[in-house]
């Protein structure tokens, strides 16, 4: 007897356009953010930031702020009672500052009361004596600065050659551009709630991307064995990689562990533009070579990537910069080197897109530039030097899955163009919109390309892998399916999705998806596009170990088996048994630890090494209306094309590319943190813009299926190759509308309109 390797016999499993659980409670207004969370008997926490980005604390003087009434506790470093240090790949930022403080915003000290405002207003009389410091802020002479941490500033570098280093070319261009520092923008601010418990452990419901990393670094910092730290996913409002850092976690736990008492923390806008880490800005220095006909020789980049005062994700930032510094071109001789440095800034992690943003506006900009030397369109030097499988990476790595980067290019170009405008225009559709700044005199449009490539899952040896459980029982007279992981679900859709992969394997229409917590083993984290293919890997391999134990309980039956409509079917006897009768009154329980194939390390000299699990791959095309005068920009449309290897939600993946897509335009357009001697100068909504309903365009979307052999289903990471590509298309948009260089981002009024 054999078992089919997938049963289909839901009309909402894999490849369906199926609901999102969560969906239509969101939309009500009725979903439970975590910052919605109650306790009868909870208080309120509050953290004490530094003024200062560089500066000595002298002294800290709490005896005002315990004099207010309400109060229940006022903390410092003194009463962290485990290691006063955190983070994701080096420990070195404290939980709450001792002797000195390294960026705008780095938490001092923590108050509890039985009010919020009680809270803030005690912390206010918390008084600190400082000594203030010269700022780092200058990445690029970060190296030769006066350290911030022991090791110096340097965080991490990354070198990568292949081939010939002092090959030539006939035609050479190069160029310096940067990249301003973006912030995630969520929605649901940091927030979470402690409970203290029985055992002398604590309970935390909270946001994040990663509960397990969470519970890792709590532990330590609270001296707790790790069963006496539980977490357990809040509602997320939005993530993009900001929640992959501690925030509230450690400091509401240390509340409520020094009280007693539950305790809430929920951070306000400004206090989240300080509470998490933001897109590395970027300094690049590329030089390109090639032959008459555009064909690239040689690619060499300098790249500087500010870390800020803490490492946080910045090791693995550079080396995707490094990794991926080319695009997705064939190149026979690459030298590249990339830095990642600490600096008085505001820390720097994780973000949608992960290093491969930042040099992608960089190459893809190098490449407009060679087209205009050659003489040909920004397509056709693409197509002259698109990769495709089997074509061979900077790091030596066999691209073995499908590449279709000409394809994806050639789609966008063909796609119909928006039409001219003519006669009276609305005001939306032009730049500057209804301040009614242009009905159309010094408007100029323009049309640019880029493509871009990422790499899925985690890299470099990193033990990637996720645990899934699935029970099969009988519930309410219908055989049901239940599933837990560890996986956050930050409104990607995961939940969907996996519901959708045990319809498909174990042929049941109910799935419920237990809450997220760390009672079961580590998902990893909801970023680097990974969740669907590993937590969904586990949990395929989870039914299946449950339907091989479902299938030795039907004896005698020949041919293969599958499962359909809660019916065991044979290719040869048709309908067999029913899942009901078949299960009874017991239930079928498979827990599997899942791991996808595994990555190398850098070789730390030549940056050799099959670093990565796989490719995604994604062409924009932008049209643009330029107000050449006043330097305003409106996008009209922005097409896109992207391999998803197998679409398991068509309608999720199309949400995916557009939102991807809407903070590519942010970050080209509008977006960025503006920072002045190491201070943030709009922390807030009103001064840190992102894009509206309105800014966004109209999206024609190609989503091509050609399925990894590797992966499961064949799927490939959705949610952030469209980031990638789509900042450096707008941008060539306007540098066509505009004629000027253009090699900032975001590109500003005054960029657009100088001579």
């Amino acid at each position: 007897m054999t078992t089919t390797e997938q049963a289909t016999g839901t009309a909402n499993g894999v490849g369906s356009n199926a609901r999102r659980p969560d969906g239509t409670v969101k939309v009500r207004g009725e979903f439970a953010y975590s910052s919605d969370l109650w306790h009868e008997d909870m208080i309120w926490g509050a953290t004490l930031r530094s003024p200062h980005p560089y500066a000595l604390i002298i002294g800290i003087d709490l005896t005002e702020a315990l004099a207010v009434q309400g109060v229940y506790a006022v903390l410092t470093h003194e009463d962290v009672p485990g290691v006063n240090r955190y983070g994701l790949e080096h420990q070195d930022q404290p939980v709450l500052a001792a002797d000195v403080v390294r960026y705008q915003g780095e938490p001092v000290a923590l108050v509890a009361a039985d009010h919020p405002e009680t809270a803030r207003r005690a912390m206010k009389r918390i008084k600190v004596t400082y000594e203030e410091l010269e700022p780092v802020v200058d990445a690029e002479r970060a190296a030769e600065s006066p350290a911030l941490h022991p090791g110096g500033n340097v965080l991490r570098h990354v070198p990568v050659r292949r081939g010939d280093p002092e090959v030539s070319a006939e035609v050479v261009v190069t160029g310096s551009y940067e990249v301003g520092m973006q912030d995630q923008a969520f929605l649901g601010p940091e927030s979470g709630l402690a409970i203290p418990a029985e055992d002398g452990g604590i309970d935390l419901y909270v946001a994040t991307q990663w509960l397990h990393i969470d519970q890792q670094q709590i532990v330590a910092a609270l001296g707790l064995p790790a069963e006496k730290v539980r977490l357990t996913l809040g509602g997320v409002g939005g993530a993009f990689g900001g929640r992959e850092d501690l925030s509230i976690q450690v400091h509401a736990c240390l509340l409520a562990l020094h009280t007693g008492k539950p305790v809430k923390m929920v951070y306000n806008r400004e206090e989240s533009f300080y509470g998490h880490v933001h897109r590395h800005p970027a300094t690049l220095h590329y030089e390109h070579g090639a032959d008459k006909d555009g064909k690239l020789v040689y690619v060499k980049a300098r790249i500087f990537l500010d870390g800020g005062a803490y490492a946080s994700s910045t090791p693995a930032v550079v080396a995707n910069a490094a990794t991926l510094g080319v695009g997705p071109y064939d190149v026979p001789n690459v030298s590249i080197d990339c830095w990642g440095v600490y600096t008085n800034n505001p820390p720097c992690g994780a973000m949608r897109g992960f290093g491969a943003v930042q040099a992608a506006f960089a190459y893809e900009s190098q490449m407009d530039r060679l087209a205009a030397a050659c003489g040909l369109g920004p397509v056709e030097v693409r197509l002259r030097n698109a990769m495709s499988e089997g074509s061979v990476m900077p790091t030596g790595q066999v691209v073995d899955s499908a590449a279709p980067v000409a394809e994806l290019l050639r789609r966008v170009r063909d796609k119909p163009l928006p039409e001219l405008p003519r006669g009276e225009r609305d005001l939306r559709t032009l730049p500057g919109g209804v301040s009614n700044t242009t009905h159309g005199e010094g408007v100029v449009r323009g049309i640019g390309y880029a493509v871009g490539i990422k790499n899925v899952c985690f890299s470099e040896g990193f033990d990637d892998f996720s645990t899934a459980r699935v029970r099969l029982q009988v519930v309410g007279g219908e055989a049901a399916a239940t599933v837990q992981t560890a996986a956050c679900e930050v409104g990607q859709g995961l939940v969907t999705v996996l519901q959708q992969i045990v319809r498909t394997e174990l042929g049941v229409e109910q799935v419920t998806i237990l809450p997220m917590d760390t009672s079961i083993g580590n998902a990893g984290s909801s970023s680097a596009s990974r969740q669907t293919y590993v937590t969904g890997g586990a949990v395929r391999s989870a039914c299946l170990a449950v339907r091989s134990a479902l299938f030795g309980k039907v004896p005698g039956a020949t041919g293969e088996l599958s499962l359909a409509g809660g019916k065991l079917v044979s290719t040869k006897d048709g309908v067999v048994a029913d899942l009901v009768e078949v299960l009874g009154s017991g239930a079928i329980d498979e827990t599997v630890e899942w791991r996808h194939r595994p990555t190398e390390t850098l070789d730390p000299e030549t940056g050799a090494g099959n670093a990565h699990v796989q490719y995604g791959f994604a062409a924009h095309r932008a049209v643009v209306d330029v107000d050449v005068e006043l330097g305003l920009v409106k996008v009209v449309s922005l097409d896109c094309a992207q391999d998803v290897g197998k679409a398991m939600n068509p309608q999720a993946v199309l949400g995916q590319i557009q939102g991807g897509s809407a903070q590519g335009l942010g970050l080209a357009v509008m977006e960025e943190i503006q920072t002045a001697g190491g201070r943030i100068r709009n922390p807030s909504f009103t001064d840190y813009l992102i894009p509206t309903v309105l800014d966004m365009p109209a999206m024609s979307i190609d989503v091509l299926e050609l399925a990894d052999p590797h992966a499961p289903y064949g799927l490939r990471g959705v949610g952030e190759p469209p980031t990638i590509s789509s900042t450096p298309a707008i941008v060539a948009a306007i540098r066509a509308a505009t004629g000027q260089a253009l090699t900032r981002v975001p590109v500003r009024p005054e960029h657009i309109t100088r001579s």
